[in-house]
């Protein structure tokens, strides 16, 4: 399936706002691709249908994520909009015939990231947050920092945003966006042999 017929699928299935979120990933990694290097196609594809399981409302993701073999923990359980992210690791094989590992991984960590994120991954996770149709205070600082910074600066900057808001609303922090922020810490005092 081309470019233009998976627009065509996304644009049927997901609301408005949601396709449009959706190119603008697109765009945004394809950016961030060119700028550190990474495979153009697989970031623009993976930028384009990271939210493609947004087409379920979120009472139905349980039931899609189980169907799909998922393990849903504590966290998801508790906040059952994170399992798009999974689900549509799954989906872009199943219905847009995108059976990639690493797309798919990129897909998988694009909402919470993870430890050992790929550059990649890095890039969806971080084209998510400042593409063009989002608007929240510290945007713009993030937004300079994908044309300056280093990736895992800017990485960084991202997750210790998506922290202080989660725990400015009160929700549960996601394992897996601990060990995101810890991993890349981690990997700053290696390099600068403070280990």
């Amino acid at each position: 399936m081309d470019y233009e017929n998976m627009k065509q699928k996304l644009r049927a299935r997901l609301k408005p706002g949601r396709y449009r979120h959706s190119l603008g990933v697109a765009e945004t990694a394809l950016f961030l691709a060119r700028r550190f290097h990474v495979d153009e196609h697989k970031a623009y594809l993976a930028g384009l249908l990271h939210d493609c399981a947004r087409q379920y409302p979120n009472e139905q993701l349980p039931a899609e994520a189980v169907r799909r073999g998922i393990v849903i923990q504590p966290v998801e359980k508790s906040m059952p909009l994170l399992l798009h992210a999974y689900v549509g690791a799954k989906l872009i094989a199943e219905e847009y015939g995108v059976p990639d590992k690493d797309i798919a991984q990129a897909v998988y960590r694009h909402t919470v990231g993870g430890a050992n994120m790929t550059d990649l991954d890095k890039i969806v996770y971080f084209a998510d947050m400042i593409e063009p149709g989002r608007s929240y205070p510290e945007v713009d600082r993030l937004r300079s920092m994908s044309r300056e910074a280093a990736l895992d600066d800017m990485v960084l900057a991202g997750l210790d945003q998506s922290i202080l808001f989660v725990v400015a609303k009160g929700h549960l922090l996601h394992p897996d966006t601990v060990a995101a922020r810890n991993d890349i810490l981690f990997g700053k005092l290696a390099t600068n042999g403070l280990d």
